[in-house]
């Protein structure tokens, strides 16, 4: 398979000469498709072709893709290319380009290797190919924080080149070279942050990019060519910007009128608008007074640029993009830095030019006003309209000479109506002008005529504009309600507005419906105020309203104003009179119904049993009881009772006979339901009787069906006092589930009565038959139906509304028969209408689907397709029949939609289909609500109805894109936003995992649209979202969870971070998955983190309080808000999506916590760790604070951090060094800190100087905890030469030496040890001194020092500085001398075993100071002898360290014995010999320093009183060495050591003294 790719590339290659394009091109791509899937072979083959063939080099192009090509391959691809692209000196665009283009490409990615490859071909005073200059001017495009730090280097090779420019193609690709660089420049500086290098500044290249300018502008731009001219112009405008202040200043008095002067030379102005707002804007923001100078020309020019441009907008040839940015570029660009500067002159003159009789002038004066009025925003803000603002609507009025220019003032007045300059004096004028031109009359042009002009502005465009903007004022400018209401009703009359009767009709239909629907009080006009202004409204007095029904007369006038006229009398009838309302509600709807041809219509009444109705309409009128009576009886005792039809037509009959003879007819019912026919036979005679039980029944129900009837026809006033006493009671007794396939049915659907159970006072307790009732429904098997009771029984209800008892009545139906099911649902709908109708209102609704709203979310499919679909026609019903007369808020809109808009992505896509349904018709209810017609469409809404053909694809994915794509949260009023949400909330832990995903996206979609509204209950959402993640177990609803959390910190960060901060601590799981939520974003990351160090640094992280009453000590308590806010940073930086805030704050971060750290070592918690917590379920239990610990949050968060940060190897090396639990150790904390700055200095060196930046100023916290912990970091610095490199020595050293008068010890301790540090992190620095041995030797004769620390750590590092002193300093000589003698007096005595083995390690390094200097030849005379008593020291290292100081010193002694003993005896590793070594040098000593012995006796007593036996007997021992060599004076020798012999208390020390 290689092998046929590499021989398809290489025929490839063959037919890339071809001389047809199509081909050649097609060529390309196919080896450009080759090359992505073997780069290096293909490439290669290229390459050879090439060499083998150059003569198809015109007609092949290189692939430029460097994808996955191999290193040395791209080496080589640099050097074909560059060398073709220079082969010849000629400029061949083709060919030549593309090899820059392969140059350009490759820098993308490897631009040391182009730089250095273009470089060579770039050399001073040698004028550089075309190509050259061009590819570094590409690639200072594609790759400018590459190419920037080269550029200054190149720009110093390349001025010189400038005066070698002769041909005008070399001017031009340096002039655009110099653009680009320019461009570049400013793009890296404005961008520093992302910058390689962040030192770059404007001034590296202001010098050169001036005298680049000095010979653009003085020479080139004169030229003749005019596309030199311009290209020059583009680099003048963008080297504007980096040129200096001063020299800037200078030139603009030149360069300005300049750059004006090319818009006559040149016809493409786009680049010389774009160089002068180049100039405009650098002048601007340096303050440059020069600019004023020259306004008024500048002006001038400007506008004839804009006149110019708007000229050529009208032109039909030139394309409508082309000249609407002509306008726009000329004004959006120009016109700000002048507007900025100088708004009053700018105003002045374009009023001036709107007055000019000029249509362009006008034009031109307008698109600027427009602009302005945009921009400006509000009135306040632009002082163009204050004062005096009568004068201006005039003057705009009147400057409209023809259609065209009217158009531009008509958007200019829109533009007004927006920022709210029609509500001001004089705006009236404004209005008036739109409406008169809504009145203009249709063009007339002569049969066969047509316009000629296809631009041209006719009265039916221009007429049509100003009605849209008429609508537009009306429906989306809010603020113009009562500018517009009512004094749009003072055009309605006059003639010369009829043409605008519609439009203005249709306005005032929308402003009194709003003011209506929101009950303002100035909706009604008082026409009769006396001195009012409504006087003169067209309705007046009354007659007037007469001109709106002249208009309805001929409806189909002035462009149809029959219509809207009729509606707007409906609208304002409670205006016209009180009685109006009413009568014309009825009828101009109708008269509506004939104009739009949709007329009544009704169907025919159901069809009854004729001849028992005859018979008791006939005895209605019967006057004689006694045959009403017979009558009655007949018929109920020769009916038969079997035929349900006839059954039904006696029932029917007896009713109607009731409205007449109430008495007779309950009392012939009774009598029959006592009859003997009502009664079983017993015995065995029961066998004969023609009846059975059967018959019975059937009689039962044809009596309960006769009540029912007679309940509805009896007259109202006699029947509702019976019926409880006779009908019901009697009913009850025949009332039992034998009957309950034909009675309760038969007798509940039709002859129940509505009325009765809405106005007896029985209603407000169960009807008697309720308990029946509901033993019917339990006496049904569960499983099936199979007979029609629950039919019967729902249509029971339905008619006998039991109020909130019918709940009884559920939708856990089971499946059955189609026929059946269709029956019993149809009659649960039936019911739930009835309940409707009685409250046709929110509460009622919500009454419904209160007892619905549960089988919403059953596991059961059947049972949620019933709940929605039974929804569904309960909306239907609810909004069909629904009449807004008064302002009545649909609350509970949210509630609905809550439960509702889960169900969009429901498994069974039934469902599916019928939620959207019911979210179309209640988001049409809310349309009513507001206003709108009961025929209104709304686009938004009509939508859904094409989302309902996505919800046939089960994909997951397409569920949550419809249902992101509901409009609910654009229609939904802002009131009803807050239940919504806590709806959706619940919908979170819905059973069905896709609803409850849906349930997520649309509260996350509403969150993002309109949750900047919701400050008042951020806290409240986010403890419902804490509760609803314990409960969540769908890991992609816990993420959109995590979703709505960093939603709601984008818009309400302060409340979010206040909320959270206030959960109870330790943090529980949920709780830390909030916080872990808000480091997704790393903008937000950064905010918060910002704002948690800010209040980190300031509060104070513990208060000392008195352990116990027993104790008298105080101990550490930490305080609950630093450690919370320490717990969140942590929880955020667990976040993997917070790398980048984490990168960014690492400074900041890590001394904020590093400050923490040190201020919570030895802290313990509160134990009211959670008084000012939120949740009070969580204070004050001491079981949740086990295990969690101060300190320990702030280590882990540090270790989190540096994890984060990608620094590894940092937290690698302390985990293994143990340094985290140091940190938590009181004692061992400032080691734990040293090991964490080693490893930032070792892994981590460039983040250093910020960080130390950062910590400087804490080191003057008054905590003092916190000042061990910096210093410590500090000191651990020193000692490492990278903060040499990154230049923070001399900021660390001057810290150390301020912290040396600190009032700490340990703190004091630190610092010397960071000065000592000094010499090993950067010795070169030791020479120059500095006052180190200043500050290092206060630290020896420090008092305040109870464990010597501060002295120990001063002498070593005084031995560490030494190392590098300069010996020549004589200054520095005589004061370490004069150390010589601290040490000898009191440093060699010290119980400590480590402060002896330092001095008198620090002696000897003070041992090549001393090469021929007598006073510390005396120095070491005088500690000779503690040398030498403490080479028998019992410390160890104590004695290698004489070893070491003696063997140094030797040289300075004056003896050559001596010193070559030492030299040879004394040795760290090698073991001496202390009796030998004493007696062999007392003799050299008695040789030559036969002066000195007196001395040295004297010496040797002091030691008699040392605290070590081996110390007192080698001083023994070299007093009688020196006796026995000297013969001095036996007898006060003898006396010393026997006043010393009784007194010792040591054997061995006695026996040597004998």
């Amino acid at each position: 398979q290689t092998d046929a790719s590499l021989q398809v590339t290489l025929a490839l290659l063959d037919a890339a000469n071809d001389r047809d394009s199509v081909v050649q091109e097609q060529v390309r791509k196919s080896i450009l498709t080759l090359g992505k899937q073997q780069p290096n072979k293909v490439l290669s083959m290229c390459q050879d072709y090439l060499v083998k063939h150059p003569k198809v080099r015109h007609y092949f192009l290189l692939p430029r893709s460097i994808d996955d090509i191999s290193y040395p391959k791209i080496k080589s691809v640099i050097s074909l290319a560059s060398d073709e692209m220079t082969r010849s000196k000629e400029v061949v665009p083709d060919w030549q380009q593309a090899a820059s283009n392969i140059l350009v490409a490759v820098g993308n990615k490897h631009i040391n290797d182009i730089m250095e490859e273009i470089l060579s071909k770039f050399q001073p005073g040698v004028l550089p190919h075309f190509f050259v200059v061009q590819t570094l001017a590409s690639l200072s495009d594609s790759n400018v924080y590459g190419m920037v730090p080269f550029l200054n280097a190149i720009l110093g090779t390349m001025l010189p080149m400038l005066g070698m420019a002769k041909q005008d193609n070399m001017k031009w690709v340096f002039s655009s070279a110099l653009s680009h660089f320019s461009e570049s420049i400013l793009e890296y500086l404005a961008n520093l942050d992302k910058a390689p290098d962040p030192t770059v500044r404007k001034d590296t290249f202001s010098s050169e990019i001036y005298a680049a300018y000095d010979i653009l502008f003085c020479s080139w731009l004169q030229s003749r060519e005019p596309k030199l001219r311009l290209t020059v112009a583009a680099a003048v405008g963008s080297m504007s910007h980096l040129m200096a202040h001063d020299k800037l200043e200078e030139q603009l008095p030149k360069l300005i009128p300049t750059i004006i002067s090319l818009y006559k030379k040149n016809t493409e102005h786009y680049v010389i608008s774009k160089s002068l707002c180049q100039v405009l804007d650098a002048s601007v923001n340096m303050g440059s007074r020069v600019l004023e100078t020259q306004i008024d020309s500048l002006l001038t020019t400007l506008h004839q640029q804009v006149d110019t441009h708007t000229a050529i907008y009208k032109k039909p040839k030139v394309p409508q993009l082309v000249r609407y940015l002509s306008v726009t570029y000329m004004i959006c660009f120009l016109l700000p830095p002048v507007a900025n500067t100088f708004p009053d002159r700018l105003i002045v003159f374009v009023l001036q030019k709107l007055e000019n009789s000029n249509e362009r002038n006008r034009m031109g004066s307008l698109a600027v006003l427009r602009h302005l009025i945009n921009s400006s925003g509000k009135t306040e803000s632009f002082f163009f309209f204050k004062n005096p603002w009568r004068v201006y609507p005039r003057k705009l009025v009147c400057a409209g000479v023809n259609h065209i220019v009217k158009q531009r003032i008509v958007q200019v007045i829109s533009a007004m109506a927006h920022h709210g300059y029609l509500e001001l004096e004089g705006g009236d004028l404004l209005v008036k002008f739109i409406i008169q031109h809504c009145a203009l009359p249709d063009t007339y042009y002569r049969p066969g005529q047509r316009p000629t002009d296809p631009e041209e502005v006719t009265n039916e465009a221009l007429r049509s504009m100003c009605d849209n903007t008429l609508h537009l004022f009306t429906t989306t400018v809010g603020r113009l309600t009562d500018v517009l209401w009512p004094m749009l009703l003072f055009y309605l009359t006059p003639g010369q507005y009829s043409n605008a009767t519609t439009p203005l009709c249709k306005s005032l239909i929308l402003l009194a419906t709003k003011k209506r629907d929101a009950q303002e009080p100035n909706f009604y006009i008082d026409f009769n105020e006396q001195g009012g202004s409504h006087r003169d409204l067209p309705f007046a007095g009354h007659p007037g309203w007469t001109h709106p029904h002249v208009n309805g007369s001929f409806p189909f006038k002035s462009r149809g104003h029959g219509g809207p006229s009729l509606s707007l009398l409906k609208v304002l009838s409670p205006n016209i009179h009180p009685k109006a309302e009413t009568v014309w509600a009825k009828e101009i709807p109708a008269l509506l119904s004939c104009l739009e041809g949709t007329g009544p219509f009704s169907g025919s009444l159901a069809q009854r049993s004729f001849l028992y109705k005859f018979v008791g309409v006939t005895l209605q009128q019967c006057c004689n009881k006694e045959l009403v009576k017979k009558q009655l009886q007949e018929i109920l005792f020769n009916a038969r009772h079997s035929d349900s039809t006839e059954r039904e037509g006696v029932a029917v009959g007896i009713g109607l006979c009731a409205r007449s003879h109430l008495e007779a007819t309950l009392a012939k019912l009774d009598d029959f339901g006592k009859s003997d026919a009502f009664k079983k036979a017993s015995g065995i005679f029961g066998l004969l009787k023609d009846k059975n039980d059967v018959d019975i029944e059937k009689m039962k129900s044809t009596l309960i069906l006769c009540y029912g009837y007679v309940a509805l026809y009896a007259p109202d006033d006699l029947i509702l006092s019976r019926i409880d006493s006779d009908i019901l009671r009697n009913i009850s007794k025949h009332f039992n589930t034998k009957v309950k396939k034909t009675g309760p049915g038969e007798w509940t659907s039709r002859n129940s009565r509505h009325n009765y159970f809405t106005t007896s006072p029985f209603s407000d307790s169960p009807p008697l038959c309720l308990p029946l009732l509901k033993d019917f429904i339990k006496a049904e098997p569960p499983d099936a139906m199979r007979t029609p009771v629950r039919h019967l029984v729902m249509t029971t209800c339905t008619v006998v509304f039991f109020g909130d008892d019918w709940t009884c009545l559920s939708l856990r139906l089971p499946l059955f028969p189609q026929e059946l099911y269709t029956d019993t649902f149809n009659a649960l709908q039936e019911l739930l209408r009835n309940i409707l109708t009685r409250d046709l209102t929110p509460d009622g609704l919500q009454s419904v689907f209160k007892h619905i709203e549960a089988w919403l979310s059953s596991n059961q499919d059947h049972e949620r397709e019933r709940a929605v679909k039974t929804t569904a026609h309960i909306l239907d019903f609810y909004f069909s029949n629904l009449k807004v007369k008064n302002m009545v808020t649909f609350h509970n809109l949210g509630a609905l939609l809550g439960r509702l808009a889960p169900r969009c992505t429901d498994p069974n896509p039934l469902v599916r289909t019928a939620a959207i349904d019911c979210i179309y018709r209640l988001l049409y209810i809310q349309l009513r609500y507001e206003g709108f017609s009961l025929d209104h469409k709304d686009e938004s809404v009509e939508s859904l109805i094409t989302l309902r053909e996505r919800l046939n694809n089960p994909e997951p994915s397409v569920l949550y894109k419809t249902c992101s794509e509901l409009i609910i949260s654009k229609r939904l009023p802002q009131q009803q936003l807050n239940t919504l949400i806590f709806m959706l909330f619940e919908g979170l832990v819905d059973p069905q995992s896709n609803c409850s995903r849906a349930s997520s996206v649309v509260l996350n979609t509403l969150l993002k649209n309109r949750g900047a509204g919701l400050q008042d209950l951020v806290s409240e959402m986010l403890e419902v979202l804490h509760i609803r993640l314990q409960m969540i177990s769908e890991e992609q609803v816990k993420v959109a969870v995590a979703q709505s959390i960093l939603i709601l910190a984008t818009q309400h960060l302060q409340t979010v971070i206040n909320t959270l901060i206030s959960y109870p601590l330790p943090f529980d799981n949920w709780s830390c998955e909030m916080w872990i939520a808000l480091g997704a974003d790393s903008n937000l990351a950064s905010q918060i983190m910002e704002m948690l160090m800010e209040k980190l640094n300031i509060m104070v992280p513990y208060v000392d309080k008195k352990e116990s009453m027993m104790r008298s000590g105080l101990s550490k308590v930490a305080t609950s808000h630093p450690l919370a806010m320490t717990c969140a940073l942590k929880e955020m930086m667990l976040n993997g999506q917070s790398q980048d805030a984490v990168v960014s704050l690492f400074p900041q971060l890590f001394s904020s916590l590093l400050v923490r750290l040190g201020s919570s070592v030895g802290v313990s918690l509160p134990k009211d760790i959670n008084t000012n917590s939120i949740r009070s379920d969580r204070k004050n239990s001491p079981k949740m604070a086990v295990g969690f610990d101060v300190c320990g949050v702030a280590v882990e968060a540090l270790r989190i951090l540096l994890a984060r940060a990608q620094l590894d190897d940092v937290v690698n090396r302390l985990d293994q060094e143990g340094a985290w639990d140091k940190m938590k150790d009181p004692q061992q904390h400032p080691t734990g800190v040293t090991l964490l700055s080693r490893a930032m200095a070792r892994h981590a060196g460039p983040r250093l100087p910020a960080i130390v930046e950062c910590l400087c100023p804490c080191l003057n916290n008054i905590y003092e905890c916190q000042r061990v912990t910096i210093t410590a970091f500090f000191s651990e610095l020193l000692s490492h030469h990278v903060v040499t490199e990154l230049m923070m020595m001399d900021v660390l050293m001057n810290n150390m030496m301020e912290r040396i008068s600190d009032p700490c010890c340990t703190v004091r301790m630190l610092a010397v040890r960071g000065l000592g540090n000094i010499a090993v992190g950067s010795p070169e620095k030791v020479p120059e001194g500095w006052g180190l041995l200043a500050a290092m030797s206060s630290g020896m004769e420090e008092k305040d020092d109870p464990g010597k620390h501060i002295t120990l750590e001063a002498m070593s590092g005084l031995s560490k500085v030494l190392v590098y002193l300069d010996k020549k300093n004589k200054n520095d000589i005589n004061f370490l001398f004069g150390l010589c003698s601290t040490l000898r007096m009191g440093l060699f005595w010290m119980e400590n075993d480590e402060i002896r083995c330092a001095s008198i390690m620090l002696l000897g390094n003070l041992s090549k100071f001393g090469s021929g200097e007598p006073v510390f030849k005396d120095q070491i005379h005088n500690v000779l002898v503690s040398l030498l008593l403490h080479l028998n020291d019992p410390n160890l290292q104590v004695v290698k360290a004489c070893k070491y100081s003696m063997r140094v010193c030797a040289p300075v002694v004056g003896s050559e014995l001596i010193t070559t003993m030492f030299q040879n005896h004394l040795h760290e590793d090698k073991s001496l010999h202390y009796g030998e070594f004493i007696n062999d040098l007392t003799k050299y000593i008695i040789q030559d320093f036969p002066g000195m012995l007196n001395f040295y006796h004297i010496t040797v007593l002091q030691f008699f009183k040392s605290n070590w036996a081996e110390v007192r007997a080698g001083a023994a021992m070299f007093i009688g060495r020196c006796q026995n060599s000297s013969g001095c004076d036996v007898l006060l020798l003898s006396l010393m050591a026997f006043i010393y012999f009784v007194s010792s208390t040591s054997q061995c020390v006695s026996a040597l003294c004998l």
